[in-house]
């Protein structure tokens, strides 16, 4: 997957937005001013932790997970990292870098938003629910 692939699944979650609440290089996903994802040009991660200017091209994505998955999925993809700038027990960042397979990517997308979802508050999830159905929401 691409950024342009990513992004786009990433806005096809039911009532999914981009915002930039950190500046134009960091987008932000959210469904119900919630958080689930971001996504930013991976040189610019690289360059912060490691004080070069690698030119790698590739980009980065923090996803929410269940705290043994995260440990599961970054023994499995060395592109799985521990969330960068984020809660490390509970996001995975990842490396777009086409290591890891697109349906992968896809069922990780879901998987954080699902555990957003969960979140939010019973009248804000029980909507989704109603609205969209569980199958949708929770894919």
């Amino acid at each position: 997957m691409d950024k342009k692939a990513v992004r786009s699944y990433l806005l096809s979650r039911p009532e999914a937005c981009e915002d930039y609440p950190f500046g134009p290089e960091v987008a932000v996903y959210k469904i119900k001013n919630k958080m689930f994802a971001t996504l930013c040009k991976w040189n610019t991660v690289v360059k912060e932790q490691q004080g070069d200017s690698n030119d790698q091209n590739f980009y980065a994505m923090n996803l929410k997970c269940d705290p043994d998955e995260a440990i599961a999925l970054r023994d499995i993809f060395t592109a799985v990292l521990p969330g960068y700038h984020m809660n490390k027990k509970h996001w995975n960042t990842l490396i777009i870098n086409g290591s890891i397979p697109a349906g992968e990517i896809e069922r990780m997308i879901d998987r954080s938003y699902g555990l957003v979802v969960k979140g939010l508050k019973k009248i804000e999830r029980d909507n989704l629910l109603l609205v969209y159905g569980a199958e949708v929401i929770y894919a």
